[in-house]
């Protein structure tokens, strides 16, 4: 029942925010394994065909790092090591000012989707991302291979 509100509890907090113009803050993490591979999930709410890097909301007082931390732990039992900040994107694709924090980490863990935020949480190679990875994940995981700009508006 829970996660079957998700869907409707997204869109009703988007809708809310942007009324508002509330600005969020956010993480987002580049998370390898040992193989080099990189963590995507598929959420169960919003574009949940689509394949992003796993994240979050940053709560008040909270460290974006720590933030990172949290999300990855909470949403596939992953421990994240090596956590180091990467980049700090501006956006208001949502009609809300929002700073996304991007980090990149490493775990030994292997992930399982916590069954309410998400569907799917796998590792793959990132030369070879499934056709349903979403843009900004590609532009994420492309410039963190060295192929693009850093800091730029999502």
């Amino acid at each position: 029942m829970l996660s079957s509100m998700m869907p409707l509890a997204y869109r009703l907090r988007r809708r809310v925010l942007a009324l508002l113009g509330w600005r969020t803050r956010g993480v987002k993490l580049i998370v390898c394994d040992g193989d080099g591979r990189v963590l995507l999930v598929r959420h169960s709410y919003g574009q949940s065909d689509l394949y992003m890097l796993p994240g979050g909301g940053i709560a008040r007082g909270e460290a974006p790092a720590v933030a990172a931390s949290r999300e990855l732990r909470e949403e596939t039992g992953c421990a994240a090591r090596d956590i180091v900040p990467f980049a700090t994107y501006e956006s208001r694709i949502e009609g809300r000012r929002d700073t996304i924090f991007l980090f990149t980490a490493h775990t030994d863990g292997s992930p399982v989707a916590d069954g309410r935020e998400l569907l799917e949480a796998r590792f793959f190679d990132p030369d070879a991302l499934p056709g349903n990875t979403s843009p900004a994940t590609r532009r994420r995981i492309a410039e963190w291979k060295g192929r693009g700009p850093r800091g730029t508006t999502w």
